[in-house]
């Protein structure tokens, strides 16, 4: 009994003896405790961005900068450029924060995002302007992460008839942001590139079967390559571009 006794006792004390993590720095344990859909980290002082629609969270080791919380704006877009600027502010602090299209290597991990960061950071008790850089990168919509079937194409419900034996088909695989599926006469591959209400299927590629007439593969493949925007509901995914509606999918999985 003794020995059960002085077994729990040491493993009480390794439990309180485990060292704390800065609450300044705890990220959401799950995405509902808050939703986001860009972050950004940097290193020299340690730094995470996190940006959501409705809130802005920006935690650190910069003194006086532990923890920051904005509502988020949206951003001003450059015209010849994928840049985006954020302009936040609260009470006692105003940021701006960068975003722009181009590789970016963290300096610890050497793991390379599509996306560099640039932050500056001013409060009331600042002298000067805080100036950061970091890597960051979108999170793709989890809801993408599934397999859909072509109902409509261009506006008009699909058959079987319009291709090869079955309908058109996509299984995203939001983690790596890469797709595959069928179709309508070959097998189809890619990527896909996503922000915030942005998505775009891209290095397409399929084999090479020759399809028998009136088979709209073709059709299907511009207008997937052509879509910019997208929708989820009702188990349907609608993918648009500025000239309307392209393709409509049902959730089959």
């Amino acid at each position: 009994m003794k020995n059960i006794f002085f077994l729990f006792s040491a493993l009480v004390l390794m439990t309180n003896c485990k060292t704390a993590v800065p609450a300044a720095l705890e990220t959401p344990k799950t995405e509902a405790d808050f939703p986001y859909y860009f972050k950004a980290t940097g290193n020299e002082p340690f730094w995470s961005l996190r940006i959501g629609a409705d809130k802005t969270v920006f935690t650190s080791m910069i003194e006086n900068k532990e923890l920051l919380e904005f509502k988020t704006t949206d951003p001003e877009k450059a015209m010849d450029a994928n840049v985006k600027t954020y302009h936040l502010s609260n009470a006692a602090n105003k940021v701006s924060v960068t975003i722009m299209q181009n590789d970016c290597q963290d300096s610890m991990s050497g793991v390379v995002a599509p996306y560099t960061v640039k932050m500056e950071i001013k409060n009331s008790s600042d002298l000067e302007t805080k100036i950061i850089q970091g890597c960051g990168s979108y999170i793709t919509d989890y809801r993408l992460h599934d397999i859909w079937v072509l109902e409509e194409l261009k506006g008009k419900k699909v058959s079987i008839s319009d291709f090869q034996n079955e309908l058109p088909r996509i299984e995203i695989n939001a983690s790596e942001n890469t797709f595959m599926g069928f179709g309508g006469c070959n097998s189809v591959s890619g990527s896909i590139f996503s922000e915030k209400e942005l998505l775009r299927f891209t290095n397409v590629i399929s084999t090479l079967m020759a399809c028998a007439p009136g088979n709209k593969e073709d059709e299907y493949l511009k207008a997937l390559q052509s879509s910019t925007s997208y929708e989820i509901g009702n188990n349907r995914l609608t993918l648009s571009n500025p000239s309307g509606v392209l393709l409509i999918f049902r959730k089959v999985d």
